[in-house]
């Protein structure tokens, strides 16, 4: 067992929860689980054990696992999965990620992307691993629930989902978000957390703004993001 890597083929799930999440929704591609000795034998144990077991998946104790891949206290049980391409629907909305940088932020809009039942995104590259066990840890396990691909591109994304009605998210664009016309199916578009998109994203589709006071210079981009989702998700 070694620690993750990105060229690798298998990444990890650290904890309880993202771990059930890895066994309910991406099965096929979980390879073994391992639980730490402190991990108490309780409903949630039983519950881990009957899914590995019913899918002859590999259950072990093994708190050498946990030295090597989880420094954190409260990380009971881990597991290892395959890693996957994955495919978006160019029917279904989406939400457009320009070159993210940072694994926890996109673990978290994975995961509010989810709850706002966008659960197809694609992200321009270069950015984070999104099997960064930061970012599968992030999600809380939304990882497994929604569509991810990469694109090399913002063109080359444009070439796939030529439908979609784009709304870039920028500081210098004229319209509020709470005066544009959302057209469906759309694709809301955010850039990297510290340069936010380039100025030539001014000139594809709506570019769109989130007004807020003059005390900060720009919101978080998981919020921005979130904000936006539910503008365009809230019926």
């Amino acid at each position: 067992m070694k620690k993750y890597d990105k060229n690798g083929n298998y990444s990890y799930t650290l904890g309880t929860t993202v771990t059930i999440e890895l066994l309910k929704s991406k099965i096929d591609k979980a390879t073994r689980v391992f639980y730490h000795s402190k991990f108490d034998k309780n409903d949630t144990y039983k519950e881990i054990s009957k899914l590995c077991m019913n899918n002859n998946i590999s259950f072990e104790e093994n708190d050498k696992v946990f030295n090597i891949l989880s420094q954190k206290e409260n990380c009971y049980v881990i597991g290892e999965f395959s890693k996957y391409v994955g495919k978006i629907d160019n029917t279904k909305n989406q939400l457009v990620l320009v070159n993210p940088s940072n694994a926890g932020n996109l673990g978290t809009i994975i995961r509010s992307a989810l709850g706002f039942e966008i659960t197809d995104i694609a992200i321009i590259k270069p950015a984070t691993d999104i099997f960064d066990p930061k970012v599968v840890r992030a999600s809380m396990g939304a990882l497994f629930k929604v569509n991810i691909k990469y694109y090399d591109s913002f063109n080359d994304y444009l070439k796939e989902n030529s439908n979609h009605n784009l709304y870039p998210f920028m500081l210098k664009a004229n319209k509020e978000l709470n005066m544009v016309e959302k057209l469906i199916p759309f694709s809301l578009v955010f850039g990297n957390e510290a340069s936010g998109l380039p100025d030539e994203y001014l000139s594809l589709g709506t570019p769109v703004i989130i007004k807020h006071s003059s005390e900060i210079d720009s919101l978080n981009l998981p919020i921005a993001v979130s904000i936006a989702m539910y503008e365009f998700t809230n019926k």
